[in-house]
């Protein structure tokens, strides 16, 4: 590539897109790379700011912009996304189905971290849905060295740097616990808040039942429902360290594996994850799910939801960022909230 002046390029082949910039009005090229310039191209290009053009000439340790960027694209592009058209250096990656974005952190940073090239991208661990735009990549020099490119082959060979999981698990048993609403002292309020949470993602409640503050009462109605095969059970209430709260020895009773019980989220410090022979979800939830608008539960149920396996350091990691400041008109995950890491 090398720089000639405008005037003296007709009949050259443009190496990069020209762009014209009207604010408010647009912002798109008025020529594309391998445009043969013309006599009356001159004025136009002299009217956007090109007093020299850039021509391209071939050069076998050189990439054109177009040509990285796609090269970007194939280390970035995981299942279920597809790419944009190639434009100026940039492609977009769009998800093709609903699930949660999973990113390898550490090849995104070793790449952006390479120079003249840049992946910018959603936070993972979060859900997206079919059409959204999850990442952009750019390469920001008009041609970049192929060695280069070959640097962030190298820092992100193996597995693509983002994954959309699906969702896959969609039953859920739901154990409502509590005298005051097994009595019928007061409504049950708690079991409407699960399930609309369960349809954002396309799952349901399958299983219902109230017990009474009675550990082996609870801890059965919780073994009926893993073996009638629902996906993942959803214990309510009880989940405080207050004598009379019992649901946390009520799951452990059922021989699942205590993963923790508590989280460094607010509201949700008194979550409780569990797994039945591996691999079924058993989850105990504090009261704040049933009145604050979003809690630990958001952030974990979409995770779940996609089959996967959460450990004790997924849920230490989301302190910073764990802090809902319980906005008046709540935006979420339009927000800070679960985005720490």
């Amino acid at each position: 590539m090398r720089s000639i002046r405008t005037q003296d390029a007709v009949g050259r082949v443009l190496c990069h897109d020209v762009t014209q910039i009207i604010r408010g009005v647009t912002k798109d090229a008025v020529f594309r790379k391998g445009h043969m310039i013309t006599e009356e191209d001159i004025p136009v290009l002299l009217s956007v700011g090109k007093e020299h053009i850039y021509v391209w000439e071939m050069d076998e340790h050189m990439l054109h912009e177009n040509e990285a960027a796609q090269v970007l694209y194939e280390i970035c592009k995981g299942q279920h996304m597809h790419g944009s058209d190639i434009k100026e250096g940039k492609i977009e990656l769009i998800a093709d189905i609903d699930g949660v974005l999973k990113t390898d952190r550490e090849k995104l940073k070793r790449i952006n971290g390479l120079g003249e090239m840049m992946i910018a991208c959603r936070h993972g661990n979060f859900p997206v849905k079919k059409g959204d735009k999850i990442a952009g990549t750019r390469v920001i020099p008009l041609v970049i060295e192929k060695e280069k490119m070959e640097q962030a082959q190298a820092a992100g060979a193996g597995a693509p740097i983002f994954e959309i999981h699906p969702y896959r698990f969609h039953t859920a048993g739901v154990v409502t616990t509590g005298s005051e609403v097994y009595k019928g002292r007061i409504a049950d309020t708690f079991t409407p808040v699960i399930e609309e949470k369960l349809a954002e993602y396309g799952a349901r409640m399958t299983e219902h039942e109230l017990c009474d503050d009675d550990p082996a009462e609870i801890t059965a109605a919780i073994v009926r429902m893993l073996e009638k095969g629902v996906d993942m059970v959803i214990c309510t209430g009880g989940m405080s360290v207050d004598p009379d709260d019992c649901t946390p020895a009520a799951i452990r009773n059922t021989g699942a594996q205590i993963i923790s019980y508590g989280a460094p989220v607010l509201p949700g410090a008194m979550f409780l994850l569990a797994y039945y022979d591996g691999r079924v979800p058993v989850m105990g939830l504090p009261g704040c799910v049933m009145y604050a608008k979003r809690t630990i539960f958001d952030l974990v149920l979409p995770r779940i939801l996609t089959g996967e396996v959460l450990s004790r350091e997924d849920l230490t990691v989301m302190g910073e960022g764990g802090l809902c400041l319980s906005c008046p008109v709540c935006t979420f995950p339009a927000c800070g909230f679960g985005k720490g890491v």
